[in-house]
């Protein structure tokens, strides 16, 4: 339960991940929010899929709503990389007993975590694009949309992605994101005749481009590839190129690969979403009097570590903690801050160096990763993985150094 002379409500900026899960931990401490998206209204199926590892699965058992995943996506145990020549580099996992975590649909986690705040009473109102915010007094925010309305709190979390509207008004001098170089794309194919092991995701190193599939129940495959793309593309531009020249493009660069590789990009006929993938360099302030940052929008990290949904999931249990058990809301914020970015910067990092050894083409290159990489796969499978993988974040501790 919130203490004496702790905030009673908050508001809300973003209704992707890390907003509803935030309310819900708030409402664990007995505060009150609301949730507001720029969106007019929910879309179940945009994105396409990303992994949830054991850490973010870890965080929505203290929600109740581990199970759903489970259920839902498809358990990942193991990863196969192979050299554009199909020779086998490494396995990293194993294919026997707890799961490293689960592939979802982006817009199933989505809906799973709005459902169970609607559920709780926590409010969401769509069409709210955020226009200013006025932070100028401790333990209270209030903000104006572009409609014309209103609203006000004790404080205000920003949870509105890399792109975050929040962080350009209250922070106009934090860095912009940082363009990897590569850009993502990917789909689903309904076919059973994909050969995957159950719980392998299978990691191919292509001629051209990288490329990763994984498929559920025998049944619906999963597939990405990601490659260079010259400039700093937004998403709206990648998404404005034709799907057929999308499909001439793809289809050019697997060709030639190892099977099943060609066969899956050839029989997509679902649209094909194509994304950039960009960074954020380190904010030194994630905070600023009564408003604060989490999750994408402080620490973005290319999905490389696949550990983009599980960090805005930590973030939203320990600031929750903090709040609950400081009630100087500077603190509060100074201590989330304090706990957080050791760790989401390190990851950040690691992620874009996974991203690097995905440019090699020049023969050069290629035959330097290929004699590395198991190596480095063998070092990642023996556990030197294992503090990314197992924090966890106890509720019912106190949040204080």
């Amino acid at each position: 339960m919130a203490t004496i002379g702790n905030p009673k409500k908050a508001v809300i900026i973003g209704c992707g991940i890390a907003g509803p899960a935030t309310a819900l931990f708030l409402k664990k401490a007995g505060i009150d929010s609301v949730v507001y998206e720029a969106e007019a209204r929910a879309d179940d199926y945009s994105g396409l899929f990303l992994h949830l590892a054991r850490n973010g699965l870890q965080v929505l058992k203290e929600l109740g709503m581990d199970d759903q995943i489970r259920r839902e996506g498809i358990p990942m145990h193991a990863m196969k990389m192979y050299s554009g020549k199909g020779k086998l580099l490494g396995i990293v996992g194993e294919t026997a007993g707890e799961p490293q975590g689960y592939t979802i649909k982006r817009g199933m986690l989505h809906k799973a975590l709005r459902e169970e705040a609607l559920r709780q009473g926590i409010s969401i109102e769509y069409g709210k694009r955020l226009k200013s915010v006025d932070a100028n007094e401790l333990r209270r925010v209030d903000v104006t949309f572009e409609d014309g309305s209103t609203a006000s709190g004790d404080f205000l979390v920003g949870c509105d992605g890399i792109n975050s509207r929040v962080r350009k008004i209250v922070m106009p001098a934090a860095p912009a994101p940082s363009y990897t170089g590569l850009i993502s794309f990917g789909g689903f194919l309904k076919s059973d005749s994909i050969a995957c092991e159950p719980g392998t995701q299978t990691m191919v190193f292509g001629k051209r481009a990288f490329f990763g599939y994984s498929v559920r129940n025998g049944e619906e495959v999963y597939w990405f590839g990601n490659m260079d793309y010259p400039g700093e593309p937004s998403r709206r531009e990648l998404q404005s190129i034709p799907q057929a020249e999308w499909r001439k493009t793809i289809n050019g660069l697997y060709e030639d690969d190892i099977d099943p590789i060609p066969e899956i990009v050839r029989s997509t006929k679902d649209e094909i979403g194509a994304y950039p993938i960009y960074d954020m360099p380190p904010l030194s302030v994630w905070h600023d009097k009564s408003v604060v940052l989490l999750g994408d929008a402080v620490h973005a990290t290319s999905p490389n570590a696949g550990q983009g949904a599980s960090m805005a999931l930590e973030d939203a249990i320990v600031l929750a903690k903090c709040i609950r058990d400081i009630p100087n809301m500077q603190l509060a914020f100074a201590e989330f801050q304090h706990a957080r970015r050791d760790r989401v910067e390190r990851i950040v990092q690691y992620s874009r160096r996974i991203g690097q050894r995905k440019h090699a083409t020049h023969p050069v290159q290629v035959f330097f990763r290929d004699l590395m990489m198991p190596l480095f796969l063998k070092s990642a499978s023996k556990g030197s993985n294992r503090w990314m993988y197992d924090y966890k974040v106890d509720w019912n501790d106190k949040a204080v150094r």
